[in-house]
């Protein structure tokens, strides 16, 4: 039997505003996915010992509150020196960008 993909949720940094981390958990876990959801106040260190003790195949981060030029590359940073290159952190905006391009037209074409 194939394992559920695990997925480790974190709020790093000062921000408490963990509403959205929790949306995102529960909608990745809705999927069939296993979730782990750190709670708010993580550094990035801790970050990766989660993902490292988990066995994690993925990690969000959710990060409001302007600290990211430091948070994200630190995790990366992390993540290369525990042997975690194949755990991907999050997406680029590109990925994003071209995300909302190709779903938001599916989604005008569904509702007309």
């Amino acid at each position: 039997m194939k394992r559920p993909i695990r997925v480790v949720v974190a709020k790093a940094g000062l921000d408490g505003h963990d509403r959205g981390a929790k949306v995102v958990a529960r909608a990745l876990r809705d999927a069939g996915m296993e979730v782990i959801y750190t709670g708010v106040h993580q550094t990035p260190e801790q970050v990766v010992e989660t993902a490292l003790q988990e066995d994690a195949d993925a990690i969000g981060l959710s990060l409001l509150s302007g600290a990211h030029n430091y948070i994200f590359p630190r995790v990366s940073e992390l993540m290369k020196e525990k042997g975690l290159d194949d755990v991907p952190p999050g997406a680029s905006l590109e990925e994003i960008t071209t995300y909302v391009r190709e779903a938001v037209p599916r989604k005008r074409g569904a509702a007309a």
